[in-house]
């Protein structure tokens, strides 16, 4: 199983851990068009704070940032599973999980990232600010800077299994599973049941509890039918809606009568 997440806006300090390596994150294939971004990002928050808060879309109280992204090849570099916070990574959990579901996690979860295009959550990345929306001036809008390199690298990663896709929009427009990888991908939308709204808190908070209690059961489902059964013993009310035609993920509703 692999698990597809969004990264978190809000990150841990950086600490004073080694610093970056670049070539020693996981999925090598994205070496190349990581380097491309953060030299570009690099230079341009080195040169320019304005014109870098402008193009990162940040607030004047996030101006710090800024200065973050400047210093990134020298700042010390953490495990992602200790960088991302925020709701969906509170609700995961993944410091107070026992070992051999900290394994499973090593193994099946993906973030994916503006900066670094998608990463495991035991690779050592810096504190950081880029988003996927962000349209660097050199290279264009991240988004499109990283299909190509995805669609080259994601498939092999995807392995046999199931694709487990929790991304939001902006980050599924990195990388869209095709042909076979495709068929057996789930996409999760947490509806609140009663309205049948999405409302973003507990819809990061139960895609949290929902890979939390995948890997602390050992639950490895191999394709989105399996997973809808493992998601209701686990004690969902899960909505399945199969694709219409060949090259298409599934479509789950996880229905949740309160908002937590």
């Amino acid at each position: 199983m692999l698990v597809l997440l969004p990264p978190s806006e809000g990150k841990a300090n950086s600490g004073r851990g080694a610093p970056l390596k670049p070539d020693s994150l996981s999925l090598p294939g994205l070496t190349g068009a990581r380097e491309a971004v953060l030299g570009e990002l690099v230079e341009l928050c080195s040169a320019d704070e304005e014109k870098a808060r402008e193009v990162l879309g940040l607030s004047e109280g996030l101006r710090g940032e800024v200065a973050k992204n400047a210093g990134l090849r020298t700042a010390g570099a953490r495990p992602a599973g200790e960088i991302y916070t925020g709701v969906l990574y509170d609700a995961l959990g993944l410091a107070s999980l026992d070992a051999a579901a900290k394994r499973r996690a090593a193994r099946s979860l993906l973030v994916f990232s503006g900066l670094w295009g998608a990463v495991r959550v035991t690779d050592r990345i810096p504190s950081y600010r880029c988003s996927m929306g962000v349209r660097l001036p050199g290279l264009g809008a991240l988004a499109g800077h990283w299909r190509a390199p995805m669609d080259e690298v994601l498939p092999e990663a995807a392995g046999d299994g199931l694709v487990l896709d929790l991304r939001s929009a902006a980050y599924a427009a990195a990388w869209k599973p095709k042909g076979e990888v495709a068929g057996r991908t789930a996409t999760v939308r947490v509806l609140h049941a009663p309205t049948r709204k999405v409302v973003s808190h507990f819809n990061k908070a139960t895609k949290g509890r929902i890979v939390r209690g995948l890997l602390s059961a050992g639950i490895a489902p191999k394709d989105p039918a399996a997973l809808v059964e493992a998601l209701r013993e686990l004690g969902y009310e899960v909505e399945a809606q199969p694709p219409a035609r060949a090259g298409r993920p599934w479509a789950l509703d996880v229905l949740v009568e309160e908002i937590h």
